[in-house]
């Protein structure tokens, strides 16, 4: 327990150091600006916000629910969630708000699709927008309404006109407000976005969230699977964004069950910082992971195991949650990247093999993975970096060594967990 209380607390008094990004914009490509995680909750424990700034995350995304926060009609109550926003502005962490889901006031609980509850909708969202004018937050509508979350069946049409309406409601109060939508499930229903974009939603999105969930009912499937269709959304997009105006697609929810991977729990870590370096690599915004910590104590449940923290809580621990292995993982990436931009992808010999370059000014660093765990004698790889000494840290930060760079590269072996190459006179910094 030793190594996890220093990175709690060294890291907290350096994330809290990075100034906070421009509270009305969408972030910029520094890490960890964009990087965030899904939570389900707004009252945080005691050490809990402590915790989760301190692995680098700058965003939490959560259900802003119209049925908690209007139960008489026309009276609003939104103090939970001034409490959470509360809460997050200590640890320079930014909301990102979903406004769902029905409520029994309009139309039967069901999603507002009838004129009379669409007008209600849209006022509660006005009203939202207006009291939460200036904190910094991204509102999101609904959660996946192609999927079971669109009651009682999906209806792109509905939902199109719906967000609409809300968009036309959120810019009379505050024309500067970060709208999005529709946190697709899946990236592969284009259908369902063209349905949306060809009813003009884009003349109010600020970006197109998606929840990409690759190899979902196959837990053996990586990440990188999500590339080609991050640029079929991207074709789409451009085919109806209005002129002069260029939509990102963010990354709104995704992540993997430790439940997938009994007795390998470095297969989650792996596939979570695998994930965000993905999004990374694609010039994506924000990647929210999905989630923050387990929902359940049963390890063998799928959606109970997704976080990157465990169920038990324990409080006045130096860590109220136990971490996971992906945890160590996403902290890692945030405190050897903090501060650099993705620069390119190297080429290298093997089309499963990533090497992706980042910068910070004239500082380079590299990470590199492989897809697939190599055969023996196959598993190293040149890397085309100038010669002299690189420290070579594992994908947990948990071991380290020197390495040296000839004149045709770096000779190292590849592994499916990313590794980091840091040239040997940065090694004090962000340590």
């Amino acid at each position: 327990m030793g190594l996890f209380r220093f990175i709690i607390l060294y890291s907290c008094l350096m994330f809290l150091a990075v100034p906070s990004v421009n509270a009305g914009t969408i972030p910029g490509p520094v890490i960890p600006a964009g990087l965030g995680v899904n939570i389900h909750f707004t009252s945080p424990r005691p050490g809990e916000m402590r915790m989760l700034a301190a692995a680098g995350f700058k965003w939490v995304r959560m259900d802003f629910l119209w049925a908690d926060t209007e139960k008489h009609k026309g009276i609003y109550t939104f103090g939970a969630y001034d409490h959470l926003l509360r809460r997050l502005k200590a640890y320079h962490i930014r909301a990102y708000l979903i406004l769902d889901y029905g409520n029994p006031l309009y139309n039967h609980m069901l999603p507002p699709t009838s004129p009379a509850a669409r007008r209600a909708f849209c006022r509660w969202v006005a009203a939202a927008v207006r009291h939460f004018k200036g904190q910094g937050v991204i509102w999101e509508l609904w959660n996946e309404p192609n999927g079971g979350f669109w009651k009682p069946r999906p209806d792109a049409r509905a939902y199109a006109q719906l967000a609409v309406a809300v968009g036309r409601a959120i810019r009379r109060v505050n024309p500067r407000a970060i709208y999005v939508g529709p946190a697709l499930s899946g990236v592969l229903n284009l259908g369902f976005l063209k349905t949306c974009f060809k009813a003009g939603v884009l003349r109010y999105w600020n970006a197109v969230s998606v929840h990409p969930y690759i190899g979902y009912n196959r837990s053996n499937v990586g990440p990188e699977g999500v590339i080609p269709h991050y640029a079929a959304i991207r074709r789409l997009i451009s085919r109806y964004e209005p002129a002069g105006r260029h939509i990102p697609v963010l990354s709104g929810e995704w992540g993997y069950s430790s439940a997938w991977y009994p007795g390998h729990p470095g297969r989650q870590a792996r596939y979570a910082v695998r994930e965000l370096l993905i999004n990374l690599y694609q010039h994506i915004p924000i990647s929210m992971y999905y989630d923050w910590h387990d929902d359940g104590p049963n390890p063998r449940a799928r959606e109970s195991n997704f976080g990157l923290v465990h169920y038990g809580y324990y409080p006045g621990h130096p860590q109220v949650y136990k971490p996971k292995q992906a945890y160590l993982a996403c902290h890692t990436l945030c405190r050897l990247l903090q501060g650099f931009h993705f620069d390119k992808r190297l080429k290298l010999p093997v089309p499963n093999e990533y090497l992706l370059a980042f910068a910070n000014g004239h500082r380079r660093r590299w990470v590199i993975w492989s897809t697939v765990k190599s055969k023996p004698g196959m598993s190293h790889a040149i890397l085309p970096v100038p010669p002299g000494a690189y420290r070579l840290v594992n994908d947990l930060g948990t071991r380290q060594m020197r390495v040296q760079a000839g004149p045709t590269g770096l000779n190292i072996r590849i592994s499916t967990g990313p590794q980091y190459v840091i040239p040997w006179h940065q090694q004090d910094n962000n340590r």
